[in-house]
C-alpha cells in the first residue's frame, strides 16, 4: 500500500514482552487432557504456595522494595505536568531570606495583558494595551502589588524605595534560545559545551551538566534586560538533548546565597522538562559519511527521528505494559523490575507530553517532515526554531500534533548564511501573526549578543508586527511556551519579581536598562545611566506601514521633507519643516520650496508623494563585508574564497545581482567596499573594490566608482592559520613593508603584491587592518612607526596611511590612534567579546560607561561603521542611530549618518559622491525605528526607485 505526504503508515506498537504470554491460559486439544492437567496443577500449585508461604501465596523473588518503588514510578509516568501557578503563592521558591522589600515608585508599566473586559478578537487586535503609571510592590521574590500611589507608610519599615520617574517598566526579557553558560565568551575550546558529538542522536545528554555559571556573557546579557533564558544543546545533532531555563542571577553579588548551575534554575520545582532537536543541514554535514553511516540526506534524518521515536515507543509501551500488570496483581507477584533505560528515558517522557519539544528548522521539507512526526508519534512541539520559511507555509504549522501549533522562534532579520538560512523574510513576524501563530525573537547567543534581543523585537515592530505583540515576543510568548505563563512575562501579582526599568522605550533604537531586579533583588549596584530625553508614552506606538510595491520612475516630486543631509550645494532656496524634494531624470533638480517646479508636475501628472516627517540623506556606504564576493556565507559556490597564501584584488571575482545586493539597495546601502577573504568571515587579505549595489556587471556605467582602494591584511585571531603565530604575522607585514619602503624599482606587474605595497609605503594606498586586539594594535602602531622613518629617511617624504577594521579593544589605544592619525571603522560596532582578543571590549550601560565608539570620538579618532556579517545591511542606519542615542549628546544627527557615509571615504582618502543622483528619502528618521525607504537613488542610470 503507498501513502501520500502527510499519510505515513501509522506507527504500531510492538507487541507484549514474552512475560506477559505466561499468564494466559493455553488451549487443550482434548478435554480429558485438560482436565487431568488443572487437576494436577492445582494439586502441585496447592503444594508449593503452602510449602513456601505460610499463608499459601507465592511471593516474588526479587526486591520488594524496588518493585513497590517501581510501581510509584508508575504513577511518575502518567502523570501530565501542569504550568505553575503564581499568583496564590506566598512567597518565590527562589526567594533567599533576608532580602528587602522594594517598592519601586511612579514607573510608567506595561502589564504584559489587556485590560479586565478585553475580546480575546480585540486583543490580538492590540486594543486593550497601554502604557499605565503605578507602583510596583516587590516582597518575597514575588510581584506583590500593582496599582497607582502605594502608601509606603503602610509598608514594612525596611522597604527599600526606587524611584523611576515615569520611566518604563516591563518584566524581565526572555530569550528562549540561548546557549550561555555552554557557549562561553571568550570562545575557547575548553570552554565549548554547546553539542555532544559523539552521536547523533543524544536526547540522554543535558545542557545543565555543561552551564559554565562564570560565563561573562550571563551578566552581559542580563545587562540588556534578560533575566531568563532557555539554555538548550547545540544543533549538530538531530536530537541534541534537554534544555534547562535559568535564570541569570550568580552567587552573592546577584543576591544568592549559593553558585551553582541547580540556584540558577528559574523553576526549582522542575514542573516542566525542555528538549532540542534539529532538523536540516546541521546533523548531515557533521554525522554523515558516504557509504559508512548517516544522515547524509534530509531522507536519512528523517528516518534518524523516527528510528529513535520508535526505540522511545517500545519502552513506553513495556513500562506501561509492566505498570498495568503490577497494579492488576501486586508487585509480590511480579517477575520483572520496571523496564527502564537511560538512553530513551527523554524521549519516552516526550512521547508522554511530559517535555517541550524545540525544534531548529528553517526549510518547508523540513517543517513538513517534522510535522508529519509529531502526528505519527504524537507529540506537540512549542515552537520551531530559526524557521527562516514558517511564514510561507502558516498551514503546515497548523497541522502539527496537539492542541496549539507550534511558535516560531526568528531572528528579526538575520538570514543568508546558510542554504537554509537563504529562504526567509524580515516581514515573517508580521505575516505570522496575521495568520493566527506566534512570533518569539531569540538571539541563539552567542550567534546574536542576547543583551540585545530586545532590538530583534523592536526591529520586527519596524517591519509591521504590532507593538503589542513586539513586546509579547520577548515576554508573554515565550513565558508561555515554556510553560511559565502564571509566573514570568507579565507585571501583575503573584508573577516572579522579574523587573526592568528602561532608559527609553524598549522597542526603541538604543534602549538600555536602568536598573534590573530579579526574584526582587537589584542585580547592579552602581548601574551606568546614558542621558537620554524623557519621552513619557501615552499609547503603544502605530504600527509603521510596509512598502507594498516597488516601482522605478525618472521623475518624481516628494513634499513633507523635515529635514535633508545632502550637501548644501543642493539646496537651491531656503527651506523648513516642509521641504519639497524634485527628481527629474533620476537627479534632484530642487530642494526647498519648488513651488514653480511643484506647480509643473501637478499639471504634467508626475508622481507626487507625500511624507510625514521626510529625511533626505546621503546613501550608506558599507566597508569591510563580503558585499559583491559572497552569495551565502557558508556555500563556497557561491563565495569568491580565499587564502593566507594568496594576495588578491577584489575587482577580479567581483559579481552583481545577489539578494544581498538587492537588499542592500533596498535598505539605502548603494555602495560598498569590498575586500577578498584571508580565511573566514571578516578577514581580508588583498585589495578592496568600491562599487554600487544597483550594477549589472563590473563593466556596466558606473558599477565600479574605485577597483583598489585599500590593501588589506589580517592581524586577528586567524592570522596564526597563516602565520603560525601572531609575533610572526606582524614580523612577515613589517617585513614586507620595510622591502617596500627599500624599493626603488618600477614594478612590471603594477597588480602584485609588491606593487601595491610600494603604493602604501608612499601614502597614495591606505593600509587596512583586521584586528581587533589591544595587544596588536600596539604592535602596529609600532610598526607604522619604523616604517615612516625608514621611509622619510630615504625619500624624504611619505608614509602609511593605516586604518583598523574590527577594533573591539581600540579604545584601550585611543590617544595613540589619535596622535597617529589612525581611523578606525568598528565592525561590529557593539563588541560583546566574542573571541579572546576582543575579551576587553565595552559592552555598555549599565555595565560600561560607553562603548569603543564614544571613547574613540572623544578621543578624537576618526571613525566609522562596518557590519561584521552582510545580513546587517538592513540595519546600517539603525547602527548609526545606536551611536547617535547612546552618545550622550557628543553626536549629531548629521555626525551620526557620517559614520555610515562621509566618514568611509574620509578614512581612505575618497573624495564622497556629492552627485544630485545619488540620495536616499526616507519616511521618518532612518536612525530610528519604523522609518521606511521610499526612495533610492542609485548613481546608475537615469531612475530612480520607488517604494510605494
Amino acid at each position: 500500500m503507498e501513502y501520500g505526504k502527510g499519510e505515513l503508515p501509522p506507527y504500531s506498537a510492538v507487541a507484549a514482552p514474552d512475560w506477559r504470554r505466561r499468564w494466559s491460559v493455553r488451549r487443550s486439544r482434548g478435554v480429558r487432557f485438560l482436565a487431568l492437567a488443572c487437576l494436577a496443577f492445582i494439586v502441585y500449585a496447592q503444594w508449593r504456595q503452602i510449602r513456601h508461604h505460610p499463608n499459601g501465596r507465592r511471593v516474588s523473588q526479587l526486591s520488594i522494595e524496588k518493585l513497590s518503588e517501581d510501581l510509584r514510578t508508575c504513577s511518575k509516568l502518567r502523570s501530565m505536568p501542569q504550568d505553575p501557578i503564581g499568583l496564590g503563592r506566598e512567597r518565590n521558591a527562589r526567594y533567599v531570606d533576608g532580602h528587602k522589600p522594594t517598592l519601586i515608585k511612579n514607573a510608567t508599566i506595561w502589564v504584559g495583558e489587556p485590560a479586565e473586559g478585553t475580546s480575546a478578537e480585540d486583543a490580538r487586535a492590540g486594543k486593550g494595551f497601554s502604557w499605565i503609571n503605578a507602583d510596583v510592590f516587590l516582597e518575597y521574590g514575588l510581584i506583590k502589588e500593582v496599582s497607582k500611589d502605594i502608601d509606603a507608610s503602610s509598608l514594612s519599615s525596611d522597604t527599600l524605595i526606587w524611584e523611576a520617574n515615569g520611566r518604563q517598566l516591563t518584566t524581565g526579557i526572555i530569550d528562549m534560545h540561548s546557549h550561555a553558560g555552554v557557549d562561553s565568551l571568550p570562545e575557547l575550546v575548553g570552554n565549548s559545551d554547546t553539542n555532544e558529538m559523539g552521536s547523533n542522536i543524544t536526547p540522554y545528554v543535558r545542557s545543565i551538566d555543561g552551564i559554565n555559571v562564570f560565563d561573562h556573557q550571563i551578566q552581559v546579557i542580563k545587562s540588556g534586560g534578560v533575566t531568563t533564558s532557555l539554555v538548550l544543546p547545540g544543533s549538530s545533532n538531530n536530537i541534541g538533548g534537554e534544555a534547562f531555563v535559568i535564570k541569570h542571577a550568580v552567587g552573592k553579588p546577584d543576591g544568592r546565597d549559593e553558585i551553582s548551575i541547580a540556584d540558577m534554575l528559574a523553576d526549582p520545582d522542575h514542573n516542566w522538562r525542555y528538549i532540542k532537536m534539529a532538523c536540516g543541514e546541521n546533523a548531515k554535514r557533521t554525522y554523515g559519511k558516504v557509504g559508512e553511516h548517516g544522515p547524509v540526506s534530509r531522507l536519512g534524518e528523517s528516518w534518524e527521528f523516527r528510528h529513535a521515536f520508535e526505540q522511545a515507543a517500545k519502552l513506553v509501551q513495556a513500562q506501561d505494559d509492566w505498570c498495568t500488570l503490577a497494579e492488576s496483581v501486586g508487585v509480590n507477584q511480579m517477575e520483572s523490575y520496571l523496564p527502564q533505560d537511560l538512553e530513551w528515558e527523554t524521549l519516552g517522557a516526550v512521547l508522554r507530553g511530559q517535555v517541550h519539544v524545540n525544534t531548529h528548522c528553517y526549510t518547508v521539507p523540513d517543517l513538513e517532515a517534522f510535522v508529519d512526526h509529531t502526528n505519527e508519534f504524537k507529540f506537540p512541539v512549542r515552537a520551531f526554531h530559526h524557521a527562516h520559511s514558517t511564514f510561507l507555509v502558516p498551514e503546515i504549522l497548523k497541522r502539527a500534533w496537539g492542541s496549539s501549533p507550534p511558535a516560531s522562534a526568528l531572528f528579526a532579520d538575520n538570514m543568508w548564511y546558510k542554504a537554509e538560512a537563504y529562504v526567509g523574510s524580515e516581514y515573517a513576524g508580521k505575516v505570522l501573526y496575521e495568520n493566527g501563530l506566534t512570533p518569539i525573537y531569540v538571539s541563539d547567543n552567542p550567534v546574536l549578543n542576547a543583551q540585545h534581543v530586545v532590538f530583534e523585537a523592536a526591529k520586527a515592530f519596524g517591519y509591521g508586527l504590532p507593538y503589542h505583540a513586539a513586546l509579547a515576543a520577548v515576554t508573554t510568548a515565550p513565558a508561555e511556551r515554556l510553560g511559565l505563563g502564571e509566573r514570568i512575562g507579565k507585571v501583575k501579582p503573584g508573577f516572579d519579581a522579574d523587573i526592568v526599568v528602561w532608559d527609553s522605550d524598549p522597542l526603541s533604537v538604543g534602549a538600555a536598562p536602568v536598573q534590573v531586579w530579579i526574584d526582587g533583588t537589584a542585580q547592579f549596584d552602581h548601574p551606568v545611566e546614558l542621558e537620554k530625553p524623557f519621552v513619557l508614552p501615552s499609547s503603544p506606538p502605530e504600527v509603521p506601514v510596509t512598502a507594498k510595491e516597488t516601482v522605478t520612475s525618472t521623475n518624481v516630486v516628494f513634499t513633507g521633507v523635515s529635514k535633508s543631509f545632502l550637501s548644501p550645494e543642493l539646496r537651491q532656496d531656503s527651506h523648513g519643516q516642509n521641504s519639497t524634494v524634485v527628481i527629474s531624470s533620476g537627479k534632484i533638480t530642487c530642494l526647498g520650496t519648488c513651488q514653480a517646479e511643484l506647480e509643473v508636475a501637478s499639471k504634467s501628472g508626475t508622481k507626487i508623494i507625500h511624507l510625514q516627517d521626510g529625511y533626505l540623506t546621503k546613501p550608506f556606504t558599507v566597508f569591510g563585508s563580503t558585499l559583491g564576493l559572497n552569495a551565502i556565507d557558508a556555500e563556497r559556490d557561491t563565495d569568491n574564497g580565499g587564502s593566507p597564501e594568496i594576495f588578491s584584488r577584489a575587482i577580479d571575482g567581483l559579481a552583481f545581482e545577489t539578494k544581498k545586493l538587492h537588499y542592500a539597495q533596498k535598505y539605502g546601502v548603494t555602495k560598498a567596499i569590498s575586500a577578498p577573504k584571508y580565511t573566514g568571515q571578516m578577514t581580508h587579505q588583498g585589495t578592496s573594490v568600491g562599487f554600487r549595489t544597483a550594477g549589472k556587471h563590473a563593466l556596466d556605467k558606473g558599477a565600479v566608482f574605485a577597483e583598489d582602494i585599500a590593501v588589506h591584511y589580517t592581524l586577528d585571531l586567524s592570522a596564526k592559520q597563516g602565520s603560525i603565530s601572531i609575533s610572526n604575522a606582524v614580523n612577515t607585514l613589517r617585513h614586507k613593508l620595510l622591502e617596500a619602503a627599500a624599493s626603488n624599482t618600477t614594478a612590471t606587474d603594477p597588480y602584485t603584491e609588491a606593487a601595491f605595497l610600494s603604493k602604501v609605503v608612499d601614502g597614495s594606498i591606505p593600509l587596512a587592518i583586521t584586528v581587533h586586539s589591544a595587544d596588536a594594535i600596539a604592535a602596529l602602531l609600532k610598526v607604522k612607526d619604523v616604517v615612516d622613518s625608514t621611509v622619510v629617511s630615504s625619500r624624504g617624504s611619505g608614509g602609511i596611511s593605516l586604518l583598523l577594521i574590527g577594533g573591539a579593544e581600540s579604545f584601550l589605544l585611543a590617544d595613540e590612534l589619535a596622535a597617529a592619525d589612525v581611523g578606525v571603522v568598528l565592525s561590529p560596532l557593539l563588541s560583546y567579546r566574542n573571541g579572546w582578543d576582543e575579551r576587553r571590549a565595552l559592552t555598555g550601560a549599565p555595565l560600561t560607561n560607553g562603548t569603543a565608539i564614544d571613547k574613540l570620538v572623544a578621543a578624537g579618532v576618526r571613525v566609522a561603521i562596518g557590519i561584521e556579517e552582510d545580513w546587517l545591511v538592513r540595519d546600517v542606519g539603525l547602527l548609526a542611530g545606536i551611536a547617535y542615542k547612546n552618545s550622550g549628546g557628543a553626536l549629531s544627527e548629521k555626525d551620526a549618518l557620517d559614520l555610515v557615509s562621509d566618514n568611509v571615504y574620509d578614512l581612505l582618502g575618497l573624495k564622497g559622491s556629492n552627485d544630485a543622483g545619488e540620495f536616499i528619502v526616507f519616511e521618518g528618521s532612518p536612525l530610528e525605528i519604523g522609518a521606511r525607504v521610499r526612495a533610492v537613488g542609485s548613481g546608475i542610470g537615469d531612475e530612480v526607485t520607488l517604494f510605494v
